[in-house]
């Protein structure tokens, strides 16, 4: 595979590129649903292929195939691409700063291979927890999911760089639905929208325990159906890590993506109002908001050896102190501030160009424990697992909702309510966060349903968090 990669750079650089890598990638997928009580969905696939970048007279080229022996067609036309390009570059063309070449190879640490355990224990565990939610009654619908994913990446370029990765992924979750009293509610464990999902292996699934909270979920879930509506109000809210990791993601992931904030990516889903001009000097929160973007955090979803520049996973602060001194970045797009690449250009398959993309965007923990926030909170809202979003093209002005909230009420946790949902602008919003739980709250969560660009592709992103508490939030926006 080396000797064939360099010789593909080579004949792209014979050509009239000045640069040029090529990534090969074979992934290997597995997706099991369950659906009361009866297997619905069984999938196991893999695919293959290779793209070819080159940079020619400051403009950008790529083609790829699933068929490694048309490689010289792909450079011919990757070339043929970046010179039509060319006609319409800017000045000068782009920016991209050589490197030192990379020899490496980068694996997912795991535990238990889950390609290798059996397809009767996954349907087994799935199956005890789809009935344990069954057990409940107005329980009307059950789910239960899987996914698995292992991808071999090899990438070379033409400044002398090989780099072999193998990474893993393992994902699962439940959802029910409850039907009753005039009213459908769903909840979800431990994330919304399927399943959360790690880097790692079937030792994610064991620590998740379906089975021994799908009763548990499927009582809330029931529960809602009587539950009290959110009151339309100001006050106090605290949010649960995996509602707050998507808050995180919208508000502050997408904010920071360099291309967004040069202007370059908007017709997909908008630029931001983190325009270079604020960096370094603008105030996104509070004093206590630390915000940070890791590529090397074990487990991360977003977590990596090296991206798709060839750029090795690093860590690099986004908000200090509350003030905004940084973005998620690729060579091309920090060349144009002068600043060295966050190594975040990431592409989803080997039939697309990389852009910028999130690795683990995550919020630093403070001081609190969860109790203690509870018993300093004099009245609020504790939000639970996101159920809606929405947030304007700039990443400003945004309206989640969540599948259920607990009243607190004289530092107690009291009444559950259902269809809460709050709403704020960004900055004003983390200038009011006053309180973040500490390091055991601390957690990973994963989003493996991040969409950008055109052609569109779907990232595989984190969010590392603790439960945070906001002050003066508007809730029960209908």
């Amino acid at each position: 595979m080396k000797e064939q990669l360099f010789k593909i750079v080579d004949a792209a650089r014979s050509q009239g590129a000045q640069y040029a890598d090529v990534r090969f990638l074979r992934e290997e997928n597995e997706i099991l649903t369950v659906k009361n009580g009866r297997v619905e969905g069984l999938s196991k696939n893999t695919d293959e292929g290779f793209g070819v970048r080159v940079l020619v007279d400051g403009a950008w080229g790529f083609s790829s195939s699933p068929t490694l022996a048309l490689w010289e067609r792909v450079v011919r036309e990757a070339v043929e691409v970046a010179r039509c390009s060319g006609l319409a570059r800017k000045a000068g063309g782009i920016s991209f700063p050589g490197r030192p070449a990379v020899i490496d190879h980068y694996r997912t640490p795991f535990v238990e291979d889950p390609f290798a355990i059996s397809l009767e224990q996954k349907l087994d565990l799935m199956l005890k927890a789809d009935a344990a939610m069954r057990e409940v009654p107005d329980i009307k619908v059950a789910r239960t999911s899987l996914g698995f994913l292992r991808i071999e990446k090899h990438f070379a370029n033409t400044e002398g760089s090989y780099i072999r990765q193998d990474l893993l992924e393992s994902g699962g979750g439940i959802e029910c639905t409850a039907v009753g009293a005039g009213d459908v509610q769903k909840r979800s464990y431990p994330n919304s929208f399927g399943r959360q999902q790690l880097t790692g292996g079937f030792e994610h699934i064991r620590a998740m325990d379906l089975p021994g909270n799908a009763r548990r979920i499927a009582e809330e879930c029931r529960a809602l159906l009587t539950a009290p509506t959110c009151p339309s109000m100001v006050t106090t809210i605290i949010l649960d890590p995996t509602q707050l990791a998507l808050q995180i993601h919208e508000s502050c992931g997408h904010a920071v993506e360099l291309d967004r904030a040069l202007g370059m990516e908007a017709s997909y889903a908008g630029t931001s109002f983190l325009t270079p001009d604020k960096l370094g000097t603008f105030r996104y929160g509070s004093d206590i908001v630390n915000l940070y973007q890791d590529g090397t955090v074990p487990n991360g979803l977003g977590t990596f050896g090296y991206d798709d520049d060839g750029v090795a996973a690093c860590r690099t602060d986004i908000v200090k102190n509350g003030i905004f001194v940084g973005y998620l970045s690729n060579r091309e797009t920090a060349a144009e501030i002068g600043h060295p690449s966050s190594g975040a250009n990431r592409a989803c398959s080997w039939n697309r160009i990389p852009i910028v993309r999130m690795t683990n965007v995550n919020l630093a923990p403070g001081t609190w424990s969860f109790d203690d926030l509870i018993a300093d909170t004099d009245e609020g809202l504790y939000l639970i697992t996101n159920k809606s979003w929405s947030i304007d093209d700039k990443r400003v002005n945004f309206q989640f909702g969540t599948e259920a909230a607990y009243e607190i009420k004289n530092g107690r946790l009291g009444r559950l309510i259902k269809n809460a949902t709050y709403t704020g602008l960004t900055p004003e919003f983390w200038a009011n966060c006053d309180a973040i739980c500490n390091e055991k709250h601390w957690g990973l969560w994963g989003t493996p349903n991040c969409g950008k660009g055109e052609p569109s592709q779907i990232a595989h992103v984190g969010h590392g968090c603790a439960p945070a508490r906001f002050r003066r939030v508007r809730v029960g926006v209908a």
